[in-house]
């Protein structure tokens, strides 16, 4: 853990980075097809060291874009999950108490004021994702995932911590990061987050990719799909889309129903031709991309599928 000190100036920022041609090829790299939006937004946040929110559906992306870019910098990958009711000790810290007791019952301390500098140490200091963070000295990627699904409070707690990237512990003293991770926070967009911390952040949307993004990704994802094959998934997909249900299917789910295929036998053809996404094939497969049974009503109904 970095060391426990009074707060003396901000991190250093090393970009990762050389330009934004550099996110794209080194994305690409590891999988994931950036735009040139998501590719710039990317590029700004590492060289100017300012938290990226990115916003949209979920299964755009989102989540993916910090992963690839914590294998395109081989940076540290350090994940914070929110929810409802996450608290600050799930997201900063909290202390081993049952091994504080256990302590102090080896050691026999009566005393307080002894036994309090005893056990007020890093021995019995967990830490969470925001302080794994912060105490790095080596590169690394914070995820604040689904930031939208914490409460209101807990964005006081990252205007805090993404302000000044530094932690003050009461019993031991502030720990200040040396140098700034990249941090990377996602939203679905199910509430407003607070003016207070996008003006920290800045901003991306990731909307559904259009159909020839979307093949270029079922391309790389999954290699073996004939392209005939592709091309009618993609089109029976953005179809989907536009249909008024709960949950419209998403990147991942598109690539799944890819990898569905092939395991049917989809993508061979004894005859050369290559396969096809027909009526029956749709029906049969359709629960791979979408969840909720009154969607599934709908997507019969109006693809006419019986």
């Amino acid at each position: 853990m970095a060391e426990t000190t009074a707060a003396t100036g901000g991190p250093t920022t090393v970009p990762s980075f050389t330009d934004v041609a550099d996110v794209t090829t080194r994305l690409r790299d590891t999988g994931y097809l950036a735009d040139d939006a998501t590719a710039t937004s990317t590029y700004l946040a590492d060289r100017l060291g300012k938290p990226l929110l990115v916003e949209g559906p979920a299964g755009v992306g989102k989540t993916e874009l910090a992963r690839a870019i914590s294998q395109s910098t081989n940076a540290e990958f350090i994940r914070l999950q929110c929810y409802e009711g996450i608290d600050e000790a799930r997201a900063l810290y909290e202390w081993n108490h049952a091994k504080q007791i256990l302590h102090i019952q080896a050691t026999g301390t009566r005393d307080w004021d002894e036994a309090k500098s005893d056990i007020f140490c890093e021995e019995f200091l967990l830490p969470r994702p925001l302080l794994r963070a912060i105490s790095r000295s080596e590169p690394t990627v914070l995820l604040i995932d689904e930031v939208d699904k914490a409460d209101v409070d807990v964005e006081g707690l990252l205007l805090e911590v993404l302000s000044d990237f530094a932690v003050t512990i009461p019993e031991m003293g502030t720990v200040a990061a040396t140098r700034r991770p990249i941090v990377i926070l996602t939203s679905n967009a199910t509430r407003d987050l607070s003016e207070a911390l996008k003006r920290r952040c800045l901003y991306l949307y990731i909307d559904f990719p259009d159909s020839v993004r979307e093949r270029e990704i079922l391309a790389s994802r999954v290699p073996g799909l004939p392209d005939a094959l592709a091309a009618e998934l993609v089109r029976v997909v953005g179809v989907l889309r536009t249909l008024d249900i709960r949950k419209k299917p998403s990147v991942a789910e598109t690539i799944d129903w890819g990898n569905t295929l092939l395991a049917l036998g989809a993508g061979e053809s004894t005859t050369g031709s290559g396969a096809t996404l027909d009526d029956g094939l749709i029906a049969r497969t359709l629960g791979v991309v979408l969840k909720h049974r009154p969607d599934l009503k709908t997507a019969f109904k109006e693809l006419k599928l019986g």
